[in-house]
């Protein structure tokens, strides 16, 4: 009777630890569950080849710009720059939108600009699970899924933070190539 006992009061504790998991310490994360199912089906059903806009901007510079990325097959094949908005005033003409191909993508070239990084949505994915919903508790941290259900915003900024200080991703659209 007494081993019987101890064997349920292990296997309770045991199944109390085993349903304890990493991800609970994300922010969103049935959200960020769903949304990572619908991105699955959503990679399937295009063979993985899609093109994503992202968005960016800064308070004290009154101008925004968008940032296209063209995968295919689930490789990044280009990645296209502009300025959106009154940036003509601040920046030289020959940056104010550009183009990079396959063999060029995260060149020096644009290294130093606002453009958005060249990620696949996998790779968004993974960041957003491993970086961006971490529960922290001086951070406000945000998840939407507006794309059909894939990652519209995803990021966190510091409680005290007054302006542009955004650590995360904006995605305007998904489209299936």
């Amino acid at each position: 009777m007494k081993n019987k006992i101890y064997l349920i009061a292990l296997l309770s504790i045991s199944s109390l630890i085993s349903s304890c998991s990493s991800d609970d310490d994300l922010d969103y994360q049935n959200d960020f569950e769903n949304s990572k199912k619908a991105w699955v089906d959503f990679k399937g059903s295009s063979n993985n080849s899609y093109k994503y806009v992202t968005l960016g901007g800064s308070v004290f510079t009154t101008y925004g710009w968008e940032t296209t990325i063209v995968v295919s097959n689930g490789v990044i094949i280009e990645r296209d720059f502009r300025y959106t908005s009154g940036a003509e005033n601040f920046i030289p003409v020959d940056q104010l939108e550009w183009t990079e191909n396959e063999n060029e993508i995260n060149s020096s070239e644009h290294k130093y600009t606002s453009a958005s990084p060249a990620l696949t949505l996998d790779e968004i994915y993974d960041k957003a699970k491993q970086e961006w919903l971490i529960k922290r508790k001086d951070k406000t941290t945000y998840f939407e899924s507006e794309n059909n259900g894939l990652i519209s915003t995803c990021g966190y900024t510091e409680k005290d933070c007054l302006d542009d200080c955004f650590v995360g991703i904006i995605i305007k659209s998904i489209e299936a190539l």
